[in-house]
C-alpha cells in the first residue's frame, strides 16, 4: 500500500493535467501522511485499545475471582452461623420447656402448701386469746403433764397413798 502511494503521483492517469494546472497533479500524498499515516494510526490506536481492554478484563476477572472467593467463604461462615444458632435455639427451647414444667409442679406444690396452711392457721393461731391467758394456758398444760409424769413414774402414788 506504501508503494502504490507513493507511485500514486506517477500514474498516467494523475499525468493528464487540465490546461489550468500548474504543475503536474502529485496528489496529497505529503500531507498528514495520507491515507497510509491514516490506517497506521488507526492500526496504532486499536492495538492500544486492545492492551488496555486486556489489561481491564485481567483487572475486572481477578476481581471477580477475589469477590467469589470472599462470597464463597463468608457463605460457609454464615451457614456454620445458622448451624450453630438453630442449635443453640433448639437447646434452649428444649430448656425453656423443662423449666416451664418444673414451675408448674412448683406452683402446684406451692399451692397445695398454701392450702394446707390456711387449714393449719386457726389452729395454731387463736385470735380470740390474749397473750397473757395463752401464757397461763401453757402454764397449766406443763404443770398438769408434769403431775402425769410424776403419776407415771409412780412418784405421786406414794403421796396419795398417805
Amino acid at each position: 500500500l506504501k508503494d502504490f502511494s507513493s507511485k500514486a503521483g506517477e500514474a498516467p492517469a494523475l499525468l493528464q493535467q487540465p490546461d489550468f494546472f500548474d504543475k503536474p497533479y502529485q496528489g496529497m500524498q505529503s500531507e498528514n501522511g495520507g491515507v497510509v499515516g491514516m490506517l497506521e494510526v488507526i492500526q496504532s490506536d486499536f492495538a492500544r485499545l486492545e492492551t488496555e481492554t486486556k489489561a481491564s478484563e485481567e483487572q475486572s476477572q481477578a476481581e471477580y475471582d477475589k469477590f467469589v472467593e470472599d462470597s464463597t467463604v463468608d457463605k460457609t461462615a454464615k451457614q456454620k452461623d445458622v448451624e450453630y444458632k438453630t442449635n443453640k435455639k433448639d437447646e434452649e427451647t428444649e430448656e425453656l420447656g423443662e423449666a416451664k414444667s418444673d414451675l408448674e409442679s412448683t406452683q402446684k406444690e406451692l399451692d397445695s402448701a398454701l392450702r394446707y396452711f390456711e387449714k393449719l392457721k386457726p389452729s395454731c393461731v387463736d385470735a380470740g386469746v390474749s397473750y397473757e391467758e395463752r401464757v397461763a394456758r401453757r402454764k397449766e398444760e406443763i404443770e398438769s403433764l408434769q403431775e402425769a409424769l410424776r403419776i407415771l413414774n409412780g412418784e405421786d402414788l406414794a403421796f396419795m397413798q398417805q
